[in-house]
């Protein structure tokens, strides 16, 4: 026969099992979820590297349009086409905003990733957000270019126009 000493010691053995095994189950779910929410973060960091990307692309081919409107702005103002001149000053200020726009989806995309890269704290994570903002500089850059030829579209039209 076993002591009441001893029955507590094994009620006290079994709890702990029980506790443990709680934990253990506990533990599993936690794995699971963090699993889940860093498959998902890794997904974001792609898809905000890919934003920033294709954005700084838009923000460089808004540059070139920028650029390509105010060389047909220069040469509607040779031939007295006024309103060829503001039309492409126009396409110059409209392709300035798209650049614009561009850079700050970059920027956005930037900072997504950003999160996700001190979220994770991983080498790929790290990697996509320095790309990211790389691109966002690009983008930036390119905005600035369809701002100035945009600029200079317009001083054209205005020329013209006197």
């Amino acid at each position: 026969m076993t002591s009441e000493s001893e029955q507590k010691i094994f009620g006290k053995l079994a709890e702990l099992e029980n506790d443990i095994q709680v934990l253990r189950e506990g533990y599993l779910i936690v794995n699971k979820r963090y699993t889940a929410a860093l498959t998902s973060m890794k997904s974001l960091t792609a898809s905000a590297l890919e934003a920033a990307m294709r954005a700084a692309v838009a923000a460089e081919k808004s540059a070139l349009a920028s650029q390509s409107a105010k060389k047909a702005a220069k040469e509607a103002s040779i031939v007295p086409i006024i309103e060829a001149t503001e039309s492409a000053a126009e396409a110059a200020m409209l392709a300035a905003v798209a650049a614009s726009e561009a850079a700050a989806a970059a920027s956005a995309a930037a900072s997504a990733s950003a999160s996700a890269a001190a979220f994770q704290a991983e080498e790929t994570a790290l990697q996509a957000s320095a790309e990211a903002a790389s691109a966002t500089s690009r983008a930036t850059a390119a905005a600035a270019t369809a701002a100035k030829m945009a600029n200079e579209a317009n001083l054209i039209a205005k020329s013209v126009r006197k």
